[in-house]
């Protein structure tokens, strides 16, 4: 499903795929093709569309098969242990601790691949920030982070599209956020396990696995055209909204999963209401990890450029302001009715002019941007579990000072 990326490194040529030749993918040919088709030809790009919604769906139908034809078979099937002769369990200490036991040649390949997988991934992140950041930070400059580009004054700069990114983050959120977050109370407090439920799991896993070509072709057509809301930003709000539903709804329901089961049959046991228990016990204790649920879809939102370039557009003026507060209000609220390019999509472009130098520097933003945002999510994780810790101790301790009063009283 991936569209920009691969049209940068694969390139367009309509040939046969030979390893070492340029080729051109569906998602390739959607994206470089839909900003001049017309008619038949644009029909041809939305059956490409199809293609890849019903192929997508085909997966996760025969995957969900399979998973829910395991779990069953283990269900009907339970390992049955023979109690004739049990098996006699015996542990070899002669040579020390087990962890100090010398190990088969076999076990040692694999110990030292899975420690080459993990030490390479980083080295991976460590390698592509070097990279990065040696290819742009000539351009990073206080002009280039307040500036427009413009080959008329011959500036460069991604003011514009710094907020126009911050629009879309914030207005897919807040559509996405309430709504994923309910889906999955209803999905994990609520819900059996009926046709219904399966249904709505079916439906998340499409979502979460239909390309983001997609997602943009279906936002030009319904919410640009059918809504009547054009290119906008409000549209490529919308279109990513959808997109980062499923990845909300998922952590959120792992969240919820991790609070103990007693924690839920205590409060009830103690006269509390379901929807109570959940809006004082179980939300506030999975907040860590609805929080990571969102920065991951911020993450998402920010490094996204197929869908938003037919959506959203790739304008990048900044909002017109006047003398008042009021002109200036109505200019950033009538800024969500015009198209605006994020960063991505402006990385994309200048990828596509030639601009590389302005493109390495865009990515360096782009790295810098989701750093922080991991940063600010670990921050704000310890420090609420931290408080909740300490409000935990504070609350204990003064039970057992009443109760230790009460003692002394009853002593006297």
């Amino acid at each position: 499903g991936e569209a920009m990326a691969i049209t940068l490194v694969s390139g367009g040529s309509v040939n046969l795929p030979f390893p070492f030749s340029s080729v051109r993918f569906l998602t390739t040919a959607i994206v470089s093709e839909m900003g001049y088709a017309r008619g038949t030809h644009r029909q041809m790009l939305f059956a490409i569309g199809l293609v890849l919604l019903v192929f997508v769906m085909g997966i996760n139908g025969a995957v969900g098969r399979i998973l829910r034809k395991g779990r069953t078979d283990m269900v009907k099937e339970p390992q049955v242990v023979s109690r004739d002769k049990p098996e006699r369990i015996t542990l070899d200490t002669g040579s020390g601790t087990l962890y100090h036991k010398k190990g088969r040649p076999g076990e040692l390949f694999l110990l030292a691949a899975v420690y080459g997988a993990a030490y390479f991934s980083v080295f991976l992140l460590l390698g592509m920030t070097a990279y990065m950041f040696s290819k742009g930070f000539r351009v990073l400059s206080l002009r280039f982070f307040t500036t427009v580009t413009s080959y008329v004054k011959g500036t460069r700069g991604i003011a514009g599209n710094l907020l126009n990114t911050l629009y879309i983050i914030v207005l897919a959120l807040l559509a996405a956020a309430p709504v994923g977050v309910g889906a999955a109370v209803y999905l994990n407090e609520y819900a059996g396990t009926g046709r219904l439920v399966r249904l709505v799991e079916f439906a998340m896993d499409t979502l979460a696995g239909i390309p983001s070509v997609v997602f943009g072709l279906f936002g030009m057509v319904f919410f640009g055209g059918v809504m009547g809301m054009g290119v906008s930003l409000l549209n490529g709000a919308l279109t990513l909204a959808l997109m980062v539903l499923p990845l909300i709804v998922r952590n959120t329901q792992e969240a919820l999963t991790a609070v103990p089961e007693s924690w839920r049959s205590g409060a009830l046991g103690m006269g509390a209401t379901k929807w109570h228990m959940i809006r004082t016990i179980l939300l506030p204790c999975a907040r860590p990890g609805i929080l990571t649920g969102l920065v991951l879809a911020a993450g998402r939102i920010t490094g996204e450029s197929a869908a938003l370039l037919f959506t959203a557009g790739s304008a990048r003026f900044l909002p017109g302001f006047g003398e008042s507060f009021l002109e200036n209000g109505a200019g950033l609220l009538g800024k969500v009715r015009e198209p605006g390019g994020t960063l991505a999509v402006e990385l994309y472009l200048q990828m596509q002019n030639g601009e590389y130098g302005t493109a390495f520097g865009i990515g360096c933003v782009l790295m810098g941007v989701v750093f922080g945002s991991r940063m600010l999510l670990k921050l704000l994780c310890r420090e609420k579990s931290e408080k909740g810790y300490d409000k935990s101790q504070g609350r204990s301790q003064n039970r057992s000072q009443k109760r230790n009063q009460k003692r002394n009283q009853k002593r006297n």
